[in-house]
């Protein structure tokens, strides 16, 4: 008899699997840790469902019918199997996993966080291929939600409540400038700063400069941005030929500086830290693969971060 795939509830196959084996309800019920008139029940509902008894009273034992010899098998089987994929699922080896993990990130983020992040992979798990993403601020949930991405890597935002959230760490802002720059001295002026030629980078033509709140709170006015740039690697290259400032995550600031002849300064002036957290949906949440993978962007975003990442575009 055809089983309507509706009505199957998986749980009924293990009571059939447990009377087979003990040979009566008591001895099932012992050994699923239920009630014996929870097993009679399930065995009442397996009854409805196949159209036959399964077992009949025999003194003490409930013994088989002949549709129960035929199919246990077969359903012993295919407990084992589910059983054995559990197992391999809470006991997986990264080193057989071969998939490609999607990462929602900005560009400061990619050159900071991705050269440990494969080096890791690339040890524990070899067969996992990576692909950066850019994910516009305002679709992030609607990219975790569709599978577009699997993790996204951004400042602190308003997420729904099927969008999980971990702050990764915090990051302050830096100056940098080329090596012979008038401000290239130990402590720059806050008045320096702001009579000096800037370069901002902003994805939108039209942004408004992020900072502007801070510096009205701060009691200052706007700064000069003669330049706007898409990319902190193009902004870094006209600071490098200009007298121009750009202000940006201090850990990219000293990346930059280390290839490039640039000096790194404080910025003058308090601004608070920017929050940097790793979202995924909800659905992943007990997913051993993906809370490996989870734990693996961590530990590289941190170590690439030595306990701090990136913030927003500045």
């Amino acid at each position: 008899m055809a089983l309507p795939s509706s009505r199957l509830d998986l749980n009924l196959f293990r009571v059939m699997d447990a009377v087979f084996e003990h040979g009566g309800i008591s001895g099932a019920a012992r050994h699923l840790h239920l009630s014996q008139p929870a097993v009679s029940h399930a065995l009442a509902r397996l009854r409805r469902l196949w159209g036959d008894p399964l077992f009949v009273r025999q003194g003490n034992h409930m013994v088989p019918t002949e549709l129960t010899r035929r199919v246990i098998g077969e359903v012993q089987a295919h407990l084992r199997g589910l059983q054995s994929v559990m197992v391999q699922a809470e006991t997986f080896d990264p080193g057989t996993l071969n998939m490609t993990l999607r990462l929602g990130m900005r560009d400061v983020l990619e050159a900071i966080t991705l050269p440990p992040l494969v080096a890791r992979l690339a040890e524990m798990a070899p067969g996992v291929r990576l692909a950066s993403v850019r994910v516009p601020r305002d679709t992030l949930g609607q990219a975790l939600t569709l599978g577009e991405v699997d993790l996204v890597l951004d400042r602190q935002r308003r997420v729904g409540a099927r969008i999980r959230g971990e702050r990764l760490a915090d990051e302050s802002l830096a100056v940098i400038m080329r090596r012979d720059h008038p401000l290239a001295m130990p402590a720059m002026a806050v008045d320096a700063y702001f009579a000096a030629k800037h370069v901002m980078v902003s994805v939108q033509p039209d942004q408004p400069d992020p900072l502007n709140a801070v510096w009205a709170a701060l009691g200052r006015g706007e700064r000069d941005v003669v330049l706007r740039c898409q990319h902190y690697f193009s902004a870094a290259n006209v600071v490098l030929h200009s007298d121009a400032l750009l202000t940006l995550p201090r850990t990219y600031a000293e990346e930059l500086a280390r290839s490039m002849p640039l000096e790194v300064r404080e910025l003058p002036l308090p601004v608070p830290p920017i929050t940097i957290w790793m979202y995924w949906h909800a659905d992943r949440d007990g997913d051993p693969v993906h809370r490996w993978l989870r734990e693996s962007v961590c530990v590289g975003a941190r170590q690439a971060m030595a306990g701090a990442l990136t913030g927003p575009s500045v």
